[in-house]
């Protein structure tokens, strides 16, 4: 099987929210917007009715993985859980007892990517209290496809998340925690370890040959010499420095204040925050619906929408599909990329 004969698999997220229907609009745009071929891990009656409530013209086809880039163009692929589990779950009314199929689909998404039958990952939102009340022991999405993709028994990659888009990318340093534990948590190596995958990613994965990165600073006016914190002297500053001498572009810390506007915007291509909105603020009030959320680290390419499961229009068929769009467009640019020595520099910008 040749890069191009894979498909992109995605995951069912929560089906009480709007994955499922933004990966029906998807399906029925991918001539207009040229959505890449993909494969939904779910249960294809959920779906089909799901279509039907919506009135959505989708015919769901149970298709084997390797038949389902020849079925796309007039079916959406749906590959049934591996346990054969239902889906019964109500738009808008999360339930824990989706999580078992909620997980499972992941879990095949990552058996599909590592078997080399799918290309990339794309998974469609979750809310992590669904989770957490069966007994989740991972602190997020990202968190748990870290864990997979390890395997039992090892230690996993350190995943970074970054929000990209055409007009910004972000990468937040400390990501799922309460602000209070930001300063204890954001240490020197913390810093280093997130900026040293930021940059080779951005090279391997995304052509740049020398990235720029930035640093925003933790405290107001990035501590003003320490007058206004410590951290952005004693922690953020000696690792741009130790960054620096490795031969990595990263300047900071800086205001994070001043740090997104369009002039300040075009001397960088991502920016890493100290903490998780920081990051997010600015990239959903820049580019809502078109962000997509790329996970770094990782032996293979993950990517998702830059939202949440939204369980308040969840049903009403008005969620847009368009961050979903944008994460399968990427997710299949990003895993069929050339060889580094053919490549056309990929910026992070258009």
């Amino acid at each position: 099987m040749t890069p191009d004969d894979r498909l992109l698999a995605l995951t069912l997220g929560d089906p009480s929210g709007i994955g499922p229907e933004i990966a029906l609009a998807a399906w029925r745009l991918r001539v207009e917007r040229g959505v890449p071929p993909f494969q939904l891990i779910g249960d294809p009656e959920f779906l089909e009715a799901t279509a039907y409530r919506l009135g959505l013209s989708v015919p769901v086809a149970e298709v084997e993985p390797g038949n389902a880039v020849e079925v796309f163009p007039r079916a959406l692929p749906v590959l049934p859980l591996p346990s054969g589990a239902k889906v019964t779950a109500t738009p808008g009314a999360p339930d824990s007892a989706q999580a078992g199929a909620i997980v499972e689909s992941i879990t095949a998404a990552v058996d599909l990517v590592r078997s080399g039958i799918a290309s990339a990952i794309v998974t469609n939102p979750i809310a992590k209290f669904v989770l957490t009340k069966v007994g989740f022991a991972h602190p997020g999405h990202t968190e748990f496809l870290a864990a997979l993709a390890a395997g039992p028994g090892r230690e996993p990659p350190l995943p970074v998340m970054m929000l990209w888009s055409d007009t910004l990318a972000v990468v937040p340093v400390t990501i799922h925690v309460a602000l209070r534990r930001v300063p204890d948590l954001l240490t020197q190596e913390l810093v280093e370890r997130t900026a040293r995958i930021v940059h080779a990613n951005l090279r391997a994965r995304f052509g740049l040959d020398t990235p720029r990165l930035v640093l925003s600073g933790l405290n107001p006016h990035a501590g003003e010499s320490g007058t206004m914190g410590t951290e952005d002297r004693d922690v953020l500053a000696p690792a741009v420095a130790a960054l620096r001498s490795e031969g990595i572009d990263i300047r900071g810390p800086l205001p994070a204040d001043t740090l997104f506007h369009e002039r300040a915007r075009a001397t960088y291509d991502v920016a890493l925050t100290p903490t998780h909105d920081q990051a997010l603020i600015p990239i959903k009030t820049l580019a809502f619906d078109e962000g997509v959320n790329v996970t770094l680290g990782l032996p293979f390419v993950r990517t998702s929408p830059d939202h949440g499961t939204a369980f308040d229009i969840a049903g009403q068929g008005i969620a847009k599909p368009d961050s979903l769009i944008a994460a399968l467009r990427l997710a299949h640019r990003l895993a069929h990329r050339p060889a580094a020595d053919n490549v056309t520099p990929f910026p992070v910008r258009a």
